[in-house]
């Protein structure tokens, strides 16, 4: 599991991404659970976030879950997250 980075020139490549700015906790994880069903084992997908509890959230949800959380990037008061579906 990744810390959470500011460098933003190196976002990892990713299949989906969702927009979950604006949304509070459990919706972000929520529309990322929805989304990461749509991929195969492996691909990446991009998540958009503004609630200050989604780092810890996403961290909680990919060790429960068994997603690889690849990284997690601030970005202009957002913080994106990347997880890749097991």
């Amino acid at each position: 599991m990744s810390d959470l980075y500011s460098d933003t020139t190196s976002f990892p490549a990713f299949d989906l991404e969702v927009d979950a700015s604006g949304l509070k906790c459990p919706l972000p994880i929520l529309r990322a659970k929805k989304a990461l069903a749509q991929l195969q084992s492996g691909q990446v997908l991009k998540v958009v976030t503004t609630d200050v509890n989604a780092v810890r959230d996403f961290q909680a949800f990919c060790r429960q879950t068994g997603n690889a959380l690849v990284a997690q990037l601030e970005q202009s008061g957002n913080v994106v997250h990347f997880m890749a579906r097991r």
